[in-house]
């Protein structure tokens, strides 16, 4: 902020905002959040703006969804590096041998115990596709 660079300290704000009312709802004060919290707030700071991209893209602005993904990649210098398809597949994969699910009832179970593995390192829907896939496999192999 004190570079007087204005979508840096735009964006801050506004994820600064998402955190104080975080922290208000949670009863906290906004120093005391814990890194979880935090990491939550900016995965839903990031993927609001996934949103408005493919919104803006699909609705013909380009302008608005540039600005967008500008915002998205100063969110997403504070996230930690994201996994790769691989390795949430390899994860998925561990938690249906160790649960012994064995098919596409027990997904819910599996989310449950992937997403703490996991920590926002990759998107929801992606875990959600591949833990679908790992238990249709596993219902099938």
């Amino acid at each position: 902020m004190r570079a007087q660079d204005d979508l840096p300290k735009r964006t801050l704000r506004m994820v600064r905002a998402a955190l104080q009312n975080l922290a208000i709802a949670e009863g906290e004060s906004e120093g005391t959040l814990s890194d979880a919290l935090v990491l939550r707030v900016l995965t839903k700071q990031a993927k609001q703006r996934r949103d408005a991209i493919e919104q803006f893209v699909e609705g013909g602005r380009e302008e608005l969804a540039g600005a967008e993904r500008d915002e998205l990649a100063v969110i997403e210098s504070y996230l930690p590096k994201a996994m790769d398809e691989g390795e949430v597949r390899r994860i998925v994969a561990d938690v249906v041998s160790e649960s012994g699910a064995s098919g596409p009832s027990d997904m819910g179970r599996v989310m449950g115990l992937a997403i703490p593995r996991i920590g926002g390192r990759a998107d929801g829907s992606l875990v959600s596709r591949l833990v679908r896939q790992v238990l249709i496999e596993a219902d099938h192999g």
